[in-house]
């Protein structure tokens, strides 16, 4: 059975791993007949917010490994034990957390720097050439990962996507329901909730971009 890494970013759309982007991730996969092994970052969050009133919460820390268990029922690993020897692709859903506690994108835009950790694994699976996809904001990470005008998307956000042509990217606007292909480098991007505007669209969303990585080779 093929496997895919899947990269966590912790738990709750603003300060970790997107969830509707999260699950419907993992029921494609697992709907492919693929099977999957979720990873995460061993570390804090960069802060914690109230998904009720979005508010920053002052005096309480989360780990973003711990808070990943949550979506993936406790099969979730460290990132540092995942081998890319071990997985036939990668994926990366969004949510803020990809930008804030995988990479720095959030604070730093173009000068975003990826987690040491995080950044040895997406570097593994771009040496060995081996297909990912990442969604909604994750290819923030992407565009650091690859530079070299790598063609990706975010959807359609000026700004952001000027931020990531800093990096080194290649930002192409898309559609909700369609993914951008780099072929070269074997790499999906979708927009997700970057601009859908609802669950049906970012089912829609991952889909296409979980369907597209797994049928590369």
């Amino acid at each position: 059975m093929k496997q895919v890494a899947v990269i966590l970013s912790g738990c709750g759309v603003f300060d970790g791993a997107e969830i509707h982007e999260s699950v419907l991730t993992l029921l494609a996969i697992e709907q492919a007949g693929v099977g999957y092994q979720c990873f995460a970052p061993d570390k804090a969050q960069m802060h914690v917010v109230n998904h009720l009133t979005g508010d920053v919460s002052e005096d309480e820390t989360r780990n973003v490994l711990v808070e990943s268990a949550r979506i993936a029922r406790g099969n979730v690993k460290p990132i540092t034990e995942c081998k890319v020897s071990d997985f036939d692709y990668l994926i990366v859903p969004g949510g803020f957390g990809a930008a804030k506690n995988l990479c720095s994108f959030a604070v730093d835009g173009e000068k975003s720097r990826v987690d040491k950790d995080v950044l040895a694994v997406c570097n593994d699976f771009a040496k060995a050439k081996k297909p990912v996809a990442y969604a909604c904001i994750a290819p923030a990470i992407a565009a650091s990962v690859y530079g070299n005008n790598v063609k990706l998307t975010i959807g359609s956000d000026e700004d952001t996507a000027n931020a990531l042509n800093a990096l080194g990217a290649c930002h192409v606007n898309c559609e909700v329901d369609e993914v951008v292909v780099d072929v070269e480098n074997k790499l999906v991007t979708t927009p997700a909730y970057m601009t859908a505007q609802n669950i049906l669209q970012a089912h829609a969303s991952i889909n296409k971009m979980v369907e597209t990585v797994l049928a590369m080779k």
